[in-house]
């Protein structure tokens, strides 16, 4: 065999140990992935769910879409997950001992693991930049259309709904269109009550071209509070019947859009944020207007920024990951998934931070944006070279 050249056992290393840690890395991912959609369902999903405004199907096809969308975070805490927990394993069962005694060295046993990590944020970048946008526009777009389908499920009887702009609505019973036992009361800034309505029963109608609830009233009582000083009782409210109120407007625009579709910077493919970059460039933007323009140029080159050190992160965690998980040595999965939770919080910690920067281009928090990755590839060469000297 020529001096230098990989033998087989080499070779056999290097698929031990990028087997053990793809098996990991993809378990983790899992996990985290798991964890974040759970927590996008109960947000979003489970309440119209629960109301009858999605069918099954369109619950798990909604479902499904969130996959991108949670898959672009969990990728980079699920790598650095894996590789803690796969080095920390072989360093404590002194196979990386043997595998240094043996004349391999750090930066050779870390090779496999390292292009893992490539592989990764070679993923990372179409999952950020084409799929993760466009299934949530999807996702939005679908779950915009199983409530507009269904608009009157939004009031459930016997709870208090507080989803309308300063109002908070509680029905006794609701039969079809049919109401009864209604109670409304009007809020301000500052969440007190201006008016109170009650009523015997009522009918409530939807405004397809106003996207408004229309409920009009029968038996009903009205209090009107003081503007100034609602919570004032020293006077007396003045209350008044009415057989049949007038239609009570309440706007849906909160839950869903005329459009139903709320185009985001970050849900833009490549394609359309270079486009908007091309768009606001070329605006022609008064004086008084000109870092309104500027704001919004730099809030589109802070999501391709984001969107590219989001998937390099993956490769940065697989990085630091390797010293790192040698240096604990523990075989402990809950106190490596621990040092990756504090790692990933402390890098994502960072990456918000800069973000609050978005309204001052003149700081360039999209060139700031480089500085986790940057400050995380620092800290594992320095773990490299202290692993190394030992």
């Amino acid at each position: 065999m020529p001096m230098g050249a990989p033998g087989p056992t080499v070779n056999l290393l290097d698929r031990h140990i990028f087997k053990s840690t793809l098996a990991t890395c993809a378990a983790a991912v899992g996990i985290f992935a798991f964890v974040l959609m759970t927590g996008n369902v109960v947000r979003d999903l489970i309440g119209p769910g629960l109301s009858g405004q999605l069918s099954a199907e369109a619950f798990g096809r909604l479902v499904l879409l969130l996959v991108p969308f949670v898959f672009s975070y969990a990728l980079p805490m699920g790598m650095l997950t894996g590789v803690l927990l796969t080095l920390g394993r072989l360093s404590a069962d002194s196979e990386v001992t043997a595998m240094r005694a043996a004349g391999i060295s750090l930066p050779r046993i870390a090779r496999p693991v390292i292009i893992l990590g490539a592989l990764g944020f070679l993923a990372g970048l179409p999952v950020n930049f084409e799929f993760m946008p466009r299934a949530r526009v999807q996702y939005d777009r679908e779950l915009t259309a199983a409530v507009r389908a269904n608009p009157l499920s939004f009031i459930v009887p016997k709870t208090f709904i507080r989803d309308f702009p300063g109002v908070v609505v509680y029905v006794g019973e609701k039969q079809g269109a049919r109401l009864r036992d209604f109670w409304l009361w009007r809020l301000d800034g500052d969440h007190r009550v201006t008016q109170f309505i009650r009523a015997a029963s009522g009918r409530v109608e939807y405004d397809e071209a106003t996207n408004d609830f229309i409920i009009t009233l029968s038996q009903a009582q009205v209090e009107t509070r003081s503007d100034r000083n609602p919570e004032d009782f020293t006077e007396a409210q003045p209350v008044m019947t009415f057989a049949q109120s007038d239609p009570v407007r309440l706007s849906l625009n909160r839950l869903f859009g005329r459009t139903g579709i709320r185009q985001k910077p970050t849900w833009m493919t490549y394609a359309e944020l270079r486009r908007e970059q091309a768009r606001l460039a070329a605006e022609k933007v008064p004086p008084g207007r000109r870092k309104e323009n500027a704001q919004a140029q730099m809030k589109v080159a802070l999501v391709i920024e984001d969107k590219f050190n989001t998937a390099l992160a993956a490769l940065t965690f697989a990085v630091v990951g390797v010293p790192l998980g040698i240096k604990v040595s523990r075989r402990e999965t809950s106190a490596n998934l621990g040092v990756a939770v504090l790692l990933a919080l402390g890098y994502y910690l960072l990456t918000v931070m800069i973000g609050w920067l978005d309204r001052h281009p003149e700081y360039r928090p999209d060139l700031l944006l480089w500085l986790p990755n940057a400050v995380f590839l620092l800290l594992g060469a320095w773990l490299f070279s202290r692993i190394e000297r030992r």
